[in-house]
């Protein structure tokens, strides 16, 4: 279904008709950033054709059936992060987007019998935190309240291009305007931190800079709450929770909502392919072209150091003077564009840029729901264990920085960090009846362990069977369940997705990398060193996860741009 539907979608059907036409704005892949972009461009008039290399455009943000009838969210496999203002804007329901409230949405179980149940119901949150400590219980609402009011302060940088200094030569009117435009923002700024007091600035600078475990021991003293909560700080990352500004990815992962209630995270009706899918539907209507199988080698660049369009993998030129990458920094700048035609300095930069990961996906088929030792809920199939995210070997944060030292060390954790979701409990519509479909994001993997390699079938294994052994301890019976699955290690994301070692994020999300610095300092407004060349992916403000941002805010760079001073 999938092949078929995006094959050639928009009408073209050869690469003579891509080769013959030349058009307003190319997109060098159709995951979800590559897609929003184009629908913004479509929606403005412009010719716009995306270029995907894989079979089926969602990047990461995609379904797939790998084993007949279960059809799994290959890499991403939760929706929240996606911007209201796409969803609003793209009219994504209308287009096929059906988000699926999760309700409990963490379930942490404890191998001494107990567990922890947390969800938007704040009765029921007091009365689980209060088996583990009163004084938790009635902190939790207190942080829940203090992180919303900082992702309202968040708000509105997400949804803007950052204040970046003019690049290259300008006109004196161009100058006068783009002071004019950050004097704004940054006054905009002030006047957000003076509503929130000072107070509350200082607790955002200390979130912003201090680990994880510094906020979270700050606020509660059980280890089994605070582990649950630091999954959030360190996940997709190489990074301990005792890491300096591991705060920030906490508060990166509480930005979302679902229906305008914060923090509520959802499955996606059909996987997360879903997603991609209504994009691309809107890009479609719009006027967008959207082709799979049209893999880019190479940008063209004119003598003068202008984008002339992209040469494909077959052969074909494609002739545009704009051209949007939504592949990682490292593969647009460092395998995409020719040598010696971009700056030693920036070159340097983008190349020596964090790309490290530590995260394996593991996709399952299982005939049978999991049972927890510790949760004797009488339910006959789905209970309120089985709906949220299923947090296994995380009981305190010392385990989970036990599993990063051994991935620091060149070894996949001993006894990994794995969040368990089981989408099909609220899904009917991906796996056959009475069988579910289960992701487990892994942490920590290294992309080159030190002994062994994950080209190496007995290796590879090896390691899904810990972690299945692992899952064992705390439901028995598990590993039995399994009809099959598929594993994608850091470098299989690479290879297979385009993730640049295998970084869910393009890139690492420290605060050396976020905001004014993100891809890399001078360049964090989605313009390039090459006239006509833009960045739209996650690599870009502000940053990773299935939000939209990058690409929305990239659209509306090159509009503005064209609108000041067209590209011919």
């Amino acid at each position: 279904m999938w092949r078929k539907h995006f094959s050639s979608s928009g009408g073209v059907s050869s690469a003579r008709t891509l080769k013959e036409k030349k058009w307003d704005a190319l997109v060098i892949g159709g995951g979800h950033n590559g897609l929003t972009a184009a629908a913004y461009l479509a929606r403005s008039g412009l010719s716009v054709a995306v270029l995907e290399r894989r079979h089926i455009v969602g990047g990461a943000a995609v379904t797939e059936e790998l084993i007949p009838g279960f059809k799994f969210s290959r890499c991403s496999y939760l929706q929240s992060l996606l911007r209201p203002s796409i969803i609003k804007e793209l009219e994504l329901a209308r287009h096929g987007l059906k988000l699926l409230r999760r309700s409990p949405s963490s379930f942490t179980p404890c191998l001494d019998g107990r567990y922890l149940l947390l969800g938007p119901d704040k009765d029921h949150n007091y009365s689980e935190i209060s088996k583990f400590s009163k004084r938790d219980a009635e902190a939790y609402p207190r942080y829940e309240e203090q992180l919303e009011n900082f992702c309202k302060f968040m708000d509105p940088l997400l949804d803007s291009p950052t204040p970046e200094t003019l690049q290259g030569a300008s006109s004196f009117k161009a100058q006068m305007k783009n002071k004019l435009n950050k004097s704004t923002f940054w006054a905009q700024r002030l006047r957000q931190a003076v509503s929130l007091g000072q107070k509350e600035m200082v607790d955002f600078m200390d979130l912003l800079l201090s680990p994880a475990s510094k906020i979270l021991n700050n606020w509660f003293e059980s280890e089994i709450l605070k582990a649950t909560l630091g999954t959030d700080a360190v996940i997709g990352t190489m990074a301990s929770v005792h890491a300096p500004g591991s705060g920030y990815v906490l508060l990166h992962h509480v930005m979302g909502e679902t229906d305008g209630d914060r923090g509520i995270w959802s499955y996606v009706e059909g996987g997360m392919g879903s997603v991609s899918l209504a994009i691309s539907n809107a890009a479609i209507e719009a006027g967008a072209t959207v082709l799979t199988n049209a893999e880019v080698s190479k940008l063209m660049i004119k003598d003068s150091g202008t984008v002339n369009g992209v040469l494909l993998a077959d052969g074909t030129e494609v002739h545009s003077s704009v051209v949007l990458s939504n592949a990682t920094p490292y593969k647009t700048f460092m395998e995409l564009v020719p040598e010696n035609v971009l700056p030693e300095d920036f070159v340097r930069a983008i190349k020596y840029s964090d790309y490290s990961s530590g995260t394996t996906k593991i996709n399952l088929a299982v005939d049978r729901l999991p049972k927890f030792q510790c949760c004797k809920l009488s339910h006959p199939d789905a209970g309120p264990q089985h709906v949220g995210t299923i947090h296994i070997g995380s009981e305190s944060m010392e385990e989970i920085d036990s599993a990063c030292q051994d991935a620091i060390n060149g070894l996949p954790s001993r006894r990994p960090v794995i969040e368990m979701t089981i989408p099909s409990t609220l899904d009917k519509t991906i796996s056959p009846p009475g069988k579910h479909v289960i992701n487990l994001f892994i942490q920590y993997t290294p992309y080159k362990p030190s002994e062994g390699s994950w080209e190496e079938p007995a290796y590879r294994e090896s390691f899904a069977q810990r972690c299945f052994r692992l899952i064992e301890e705390y439901s028995p019976g598990f590993s039995s369940s399994i009809i099959g699955y598929d594993m994608l290690t850091p470098p299989d994301l690479e290879r297979e997705i385009g993730l640049t070692g295998g970084n869910i994020f393009h890139g690492a999300m420290g605060l050396d990398s976020l905001f004014l610095m993100r891809p890399v300092k001078g360049w964090s407004n989605y313009k390039t060193p090459l006239r006509g060349l833009y960045l739209c992916g996650s690599g870009t403000h502000p940053g990773g996860g299935v939000m939209g941002a990058p690409g929305r805010n990239a659209a509306h760079v090159v509009l503005q741009d064209m609108k000041e001073e067209p590209l011919n």
